[in-house]
């Protein structure tokens, strides 16, 4: 009786070919459909923030898994459209207002800045007096920096503007591939994301972990970030009585994802905005209404950055924020906007894939000196959580 053949082993330079056969066959796919890759990076967002909402529904209301998920996109695509109908147009006006009115305002700088050269300042005992300033390099070295930025956004809105049958068509597809992979999973990352390397069955499995930790830590930290900043924004600067307080609120959210220069150029442009709008509450002096708007825009920020953001991102993003800024602007080389928004994530996750091949390569133990997390806890967990350190915080004692 003949016993089958087992298949044979691949020696090493076999290996070697293989494996660089493959990566070089993945990375010309990359190239070929790079335009594909974004949305499909979307798709995997999308999957993975609307995963515990379909398991906490699955549970709750006792029903199927695929009747979850197909509920929570149903609501989805319903509050996109309701957003796109009622919304979406005076949205995309306020923001195009906001640009073009901030455009106008620049040709004005150095008229603001001659104005502000000619003042004294009395801050009660303190007199500042700005004629012995020169602000004319300082003007010029602004609109040089501002220009471009302003000018590429203005296409940029002209653009979606232009294929906004585009943009849906999209957002469709991502929406829709999204369903199939969450809904056919049965649980996206248990479903889905499955390997198995023998011996490497531990190290997969804690690496998911991490990575985990990480993305979970900013993907949804980040969007209550966003919302809370534009909600506060909104508020405070309609009672300020700043034009274009939605528009605005809306940067001041977006801006949260570039650190530093996303703040800066809010600040830049809520300062414009103020001073040459014609209404300024109780009459006031257009530059100390300017002032004003900025630091209370430097006082939410500030609570943003100190208070509320460590509490909802925790220690998980391990990344310096200078870092981040190199990441955002690689990413958005490579991603467009996309890569602007998950620079931080990315950049912690390669920070951990090369402290393990790191560590593996000089024969130390990849995880040793990595906190041992327990796994992520719900979202309503996690609020509540947050909402009793603020408090917690807050409180007179």
């Amino acid at each position: 009786m003949n016993t089958p053949l087992k298949s044979p082993q691949w020696n090493a330079p076999t290996k070697i070919i293989i494996g660089i056969t493959l990566v070089a066959i993945i990375a010309g796919l990359l190239i070929k459909f790079q335009t594909l890759l974004p949305p499909m990076i979307l798709v995997v967002i999308v999957a993975y923030l609307f995963n515990p909402l379909a398991y906490y529904l699955s549970r709750k209301l006792h029903i199927h898994w695929k009747t979850a998920v197909t509920l929570i996109y149903l609501l989805a695509l319903l509050s996109l459209l309701g957003l796109i109908t009622l919304g979406g147009v005076g949205i995309f006006q306020q923001v195009e207002n906001l640009i073009t009115i901030t455009q106008d305002s620049i040709k004005n700088i150095p008229a603001l800045f001659e104005n502000i050269s000619n003042r004294e300042i009395n801050l009660g005992l303190i007199v500042l007096d700005l004629r012995k300033v020169d602000f004319s390099f300082l003007g010029q070295q602004l609109i040089g920096s501002i220009e471009p930025l302003l000018g590429s956004t203005g296409n940029l809105l002209g653009t979606v503007a232009g294929s906004a049958a585009n943009f849906l068509g999209w957002t469709m597809f991502v929406l829709l591939v999204s369903y199939f992979v969450l809904s056919e999973s049965d649980g996206f990352w248990q479903g889905m994301l499955q390997f198995n390397l023998p011996g490497y069955q531990h190290d997969l499995n804690e690496m998911g972990r991490q990575i985990a930790l990480l993305w979970n830590a900013f993907l949804r930290g980040q969007i209550i970030v966003m919302a809370l900043a534009a909600v506060v924004y909104s508020f405070a600067l309609s009672v300020m009585g700043v034009r274009y307080a939605l528009g605005l609120a809306l940067v001041a959210g977006l801006a949260r994802f570039v650190p530093y220069v996303g703040p800066f150029i809010l600040w830049v442009i809520l300062a414009m905005v103020s001073y040459f709008q014609e209404f300024k509450p109780f009459s006031m002096d257009p530059l100390l209404y300017a002032l004003s708007v900025v630091a209370i825009a430097w006082v939410i920020d500030g609570i943003t950055d100190n208070i509320i953001m460590p509490y909802i991102m925790a220690s998980s993003l391990k990344v310096h924020p200078a870092a981040v800024l190199v990441a955002a602007i690689v990413g958005l080389e490579l991603l467009g906007i996309l890569g602007v928004i998950i620079a931080a994530p990315m950049l912690a996750t390669l920070q951990l894939v090369g402290r393990y091949f790191t560590r593996k390569l000089f024969d130390l133990d990849p995880w040793e000196g990595l906190e041992n997390l327990p796994p992520a806890p719900s979202i309503r967990k996690q609020i509540r959580g947050w909402i009793s350190r603020l408090q917690g915080n807050f409180k007179f004692r």
